[in-house]
């Protein structure tokens, strides 16, 4: 989550230049200053004789001349401070504002006297530094409203306990573990102010407890890559005012809780990497008409495609891959408005807090890499169904999602032909049929797609000549294996099935029944080298995201092996 904070934007203009800092505070900057690295020069103003109030980085009070805000954060084009926190900055007594955001302090342990310090804050951003320690309890925040990011650190042990006046925190991307219980539970009758909760990509486990009531103030909530398990908690339903909900890559179990249909106002709904199951409720479509993402795969879900899905008028990022869905792909597909234009003009999804606002962001499956989206998530529109077991015909209505970027429907037991219309998909770059049973000739209009530059139609039943098309020409032979296509870019005719290039390949009926066991013998042995890698990268906690997506597309690999040379 990046949060953006107008209101403090605004301090930067309207400076009154009568106004002069306070000689005991500009001694209190230069000593600051001589403990700091300061390689590219960024502190050359702080001089001896000047006005600290004109220096680089430091608002003084209109009024009083106090200096009340320490903008150091490094932006993207300057070399990083370093150096040591000095106890200097306990000097400044008005200090309500400081940011020291993607520096570079050496694993610096953060003395308790800087904690200390932070409590008379309304905003404290030292984030994407190399900050280690514990974290003390944030308890005596004395700002009516407090912003806190700690994100991208080494930060260790239990989370903290929360002063009431906290609206956003941000402790993402460091090694805190544990439970949440403790910090989710303390104090059940006092009402927080909290708006904005990022614990994501920790270590933190247990079970995420029912005390969600008293946090009714919450906007956005981040869980995503932790060890979290157990069930979604229906106290979650409390949380009427709730945007976003990510839950993403934990050991999360048992059904989507009902009560979360009280929580009319989310836009984002990310659960994928779980062991969810059950149905996937109709009442998603019917009660969380704001979804622009909706995001469920990699779970056990079960049961038909819900029609009410259909109803999501403003869904942009619908992935319900890897799961056991059994049905058919409903021809109201059309209704999802917001895939049927081009791109929006306004490319981020934010949400409006009390402190400004935060922008979204989600991994999507893009072109076969795994992508992570923000300041342009508004401009994505996708759709993946792979790994079920739909069955029936692509439905003709579905070539009229013309804002679609990427269309995946792979991995599934579709028959029939490719729609007809297809080259009115006009924003296509991705489009992924492969292990399917389709059959028929590739439409003529596909050459239309001028964006298409990632095509997979291997393994199905399709035949006759690649229709021409310089983006067609350009890809992949590996996108027409398995087929009886022919034609560039396939140098051999269409009379034999491809299963790949080497002497093990069949060229006749009688042999597509035999195993090539050289080839499936060297596959095997690929995957057992590659699982042992995996092994190794699962040992650090960065190596997860990595194993999700390889296992996946290996374990598909697997899959294609075993039916296409020992199942038929």
């Amino acid at each position: 989550m990046l949060v953006f904070l107008e209101s403090f934007k605004l301090s930067f203009c309207g400076r009154n230049h009568n106004v002069t800092c306070i000689q005991s505070e500009r001694q209190a900057l230069l000593r600051f200053k001589q403990h700091l690295k300061d390689p590219s020069n960024r502190l050359s103003s702080w001089t001896k004789n000047g006005d600290c109030c004109r220096w680089g980085g430091i608002i003084c009070s209109n009024v009083s001349g106090h200096v009340i805000e320490l903008h150091l954060g490094s932006s993207r084009g300057t070399r990083k401070l370093g150096g040591k926190l000095n106890t200097a900055l306990l000097d400044l007594n008005h200090l309500t504002y400081l940011d020291l955001s993607d520096n570079d302090f050496r694993q610096t342990e953060i003395p308790t006297w800087f904690w200390n310090m932070s409590s008379n804050l309304s905003y404290f951003n030292i984030s994407r530094n190399q900050f280690q320690g514990n974290i003390p309890d944030l308890l005596t925040m004395t700002q009516p409203s407090v912003l806190i990011d700690l994100s991208c650190n080494n930060f260790t042990g239990s989370l903290p306990l929360l002063s009431s006046n906290v609206t956003a925190i941000d402790f993402s991307f460091n090694s805190l573990s544990g439970s949440m219980s403790h910090f989710l539970c303390h104090k059940l009758n006092e009402p927080m102010k909290l708006e904005i909760l990022n614990l994501g990509h920790n270590l933190l486990s247990g079970k995420i407890p029912e005390c969600w009531k008293k946090w009714s103030r919450l906007v956005g909530i981040k869980l995503c890559d932790n060890n979290f398990s157990g069930k979604i908690p229906g106290s979650m339903g409390a949380l009427t005012l709730l945007q976003s909900l990510h839950v993403r890559n934990n050991c999360v179990v048992g059904e989507i809780p009902s009560s979360l249909r009280h929580c009319g106002e989310l836009v984002t709904v990310d659960f994928g990497y779980n062991q969810l199951s059950g149905d996937i409720p109709g009442w998603m479509g019917e009660r969380l008409p704001k979804l622009i993402i909706l995001s469920l795969h990699s779970n056990k879900f079960t049961g038909t495609l819900p029609e009410e899905l259909c109803a999501l008028s403003y869904l942009q990022i619908l992935d319900l891959s890897h799961n056991n869905l059994v049905s058919e792909i409903p021809s109201c597909i059309n209704n999802l408005s917001a895939m049927n234009s081009g791109n929006n003009s306004d490319d981020k999804i934010f949400y409006r807090t009390s402190k400004g606002s935060f922008f979204e962001d989600i991994l999507v499956v893009m072109k076969g890499r795994v992508v992570n989206y923000d300041t342009t998530l508004k401009l994505v529109k996708t759709m993946d169904l792979s790994d079920n077991n739909l069955s029936g015909e692509i439905p003709e209505e579905v070539t009229s999602l013309a804002g679609l970027q990427s269309l995946n429907f792979s991995h599934n037991h579709l028959v029939g032909m490719i729609p007809y219309n297809i080259g009115e998909m006009t924003s296509l770059e991705c489009f992924d049929l492969s292990t399917n049973n389709l059959s028929g000739e590739i439409p003529l209009t596909i050459s239309d797609l001028s964006f298409l530059s990632h095509l997979n139609l291997s393994y199905n039943k399709f035949t006759g000549k690649i229709p021409t098309g310089t983006q067609l020409q350009s890809l992949n032979a590996d996108s027409f294996h398995g087929t009886k296509l022919f034609g560039p870019p396939l140098s051999e005719s269409s009379t034999d099935v491809r299963f790949g290039t080497g002497s093990g390949v069949p060229k006749n009926r009688e042999d597509q029944h035999k195993v090539d066991w050289f080839f499936l013998t060297v596959e095997l042995g690929f995957l057992s080298g590659f699982f042992g890698a995996v092994f190794l990268l699962m040992l650090g906690k960065s190596g997860r995201l990595v194993h999700f997506q390889y296992v996946d597309e290996t374990g598909h690999r697997l899959g294609r092996i075993i039916r296409k040379y020992i199942l038929k």
